[in-house]
């Protein structure tokens, strides 16, 4: 029985499990693969750490090394980042070797130069780890529903931020408790700016869109907010509302059909809606298509013991095509959509106001909405003091005829303050 060589790039929580899952499920990967996968070396910035379960006599600092060995078949990478991991994946493409990845930024920024050297050199490049951990998404969306037409993707792809919001809902705590909770069980790192301001999403939404729609979206074209400014009385708000809010991305085609646009950003979910009962660190992504409807993909998004069984459901795919002496399904992009602006995007929005205690406070926000397109579908007034609060939903309207109305009321005369803007999802 032939035996393939594979390299693993990092060792931290990623990396850690892929060592102990090969060497725990070594005689399942052979009898699925049809060859025994067999660790050759493992790169890592540091030695001396401890790494229980992984064999000291592969680790190794010198990563440029292992990836030009030529006897490698596959190359792991789980060390994130950007322009390290492309200089590694693309001199592995070099020496022969396919590539799994569990890289969303580097993915989302680089991922055309990175297919084009993959084919130019006639190897794989997977990468199902790096959208929503354990969740099986790219892979349907490229070849199960390849003679479907997506017209939607709506989902919660980051967990750290779907925790803290989950905190803030079912126990009261405010943003800044939240965060230090999260931090507290390892779900938000030291430095947690990539998951709370969007980052992380965005670049998940970029590679969504790509396999949802055949098309090339840029991290930077994807609309991008995070979760910072989420208050307290937005989550009482939105339980009012019978709603919760969630960080969602958001993939769609445009009404003409061939223009599409991606978008991060706060929402409200209505308590009814799938994606309102995903609680914790959990991920959940439903796609809309023509011919199969809706789908939902559920699981733990992140993680050690999750992104590593994507990476090793990518290993055997990639071995599989090794023994074979084929390459499977190569860059998903095959249409070249326009991104339309979030100026065009059309949904609802919920809005809070502060105002004068004046009886036609009401009508001047009606008004003011009006004037700029956009309608009521509901309002409610509660007595603050010195004033009140307003309460409004509104029907489907524009991000730009939103955003006018929001910049006329700020200087109405009832109105004294805008105190949230949160776009309404899932109706």
């Amino acid at each position: 029985m032939r035996t393939l060589k594979a390299a693993l790039l990092g060792c931290g929580t990623v990396g850690s499990d892929v060592v102990r899952y090969m060497t725990r499920h070594g005689a399942d990967l052979t009898a699925r693969i049809g060859a025994q996968v067999e660790l050759a070396g493992i790169a890592v910035r540091r030695t001396g750490l401890p790494r229980p379960g992984v064999p000291e006599h592969l680790i190794t600092t010198d990563a440029d090394a292992l990836v030009r060995r030529g006897d490698i078949d596959v190359v792991i990478e789980v060390i994130g980042g950007i322009d390290r991991a492309r200089d590694l994946i693309t001199t592995a493409f070099e020496y022969g070797a396919s590539v799994v990845s569990a890289n969303k930024a580097l993915i989302a920024a680089e991922g055309a130069a990175l297919h084009a050297a993959a084919a130019a050199h006639g190897v794989d490049l997977y990468y199902e780890a790096a959208v929503a951990g354990a969740i099986p998404l790219l892979r349907p969306l490229r070849e199960f529903l390849a003679g479907d037409r997506v017209n939607r993707v709506l989902g919660i792809v980051n967990g750290t931020t779907n925790f803290i919001l989950d905190k803030m809902h079912s126990s009261g705590a405010d943003y800044p408790q939240a965060l230090k909770e999260a931090t507290a069980l390892g779900y938000a790192e030291a430095d947690p700016t990539a998951d709370v301001e969007g980052h992380d999403a965005a670049a998940k939404a970029a590679i969504l869109a790509g396999f949802a729609f055949g098309t090339r979206v840029r991290v930077e074209e994807v609309h991008r907010e995070g979760i910072t400014a989420i208050t307290s009385a937005d989550i009482d708000n939105a339980k009012a509302a019978g709603s919760v809010i969630k960080l969602v991305a958001v993939c769609e085609r445009g009404a003409d059909g061939c223009s599409v646009n991606a978008r991060v950003h706060p929402a409200m979910i209505p308590s009814g809606h799938p994606l309102a009962a995903v609680r914790g660190a959990f991920n959940a992504v439903l796609v809309e298509a023509d011919a199969a409807g809706q789908l939902m993909f559920h699981g733990p998004g992140a993680g050690g013991a999750p992104t590593a069984g994507a990476v090793l459901g990518d290993l055997v795919a990639v071995c599989r095509n090794r023994l074979a002496g084929v390459t499977g399904p190569g860059d998903a992009v095959h249409n070249r959509f326009a991104v339309y602006p979030m100026a065009d995007v059309v949904t609802r929005y919920h809005l809070g106001l502060d105002t004068t205690d004046q009886p036609d406070a009401p009508a001047e926000v009606a008004a003011v909405l009006g004037q700029q397109g956009v309608s009521i579908a509901t309002l409610s007034r509660q007595r603050r003091e010195g004033g009140f609060s307003l309460t409004v939903s509104t029907h489907h309207a524009t991000d730009a005829s939103l955003s006018a109305a929001v910049r006329a009321l700020r200087t109405a005369d009832h109105v004294r303050c805008v105190t949230s803007v949160i776009r309404i999802e899932g109706i």
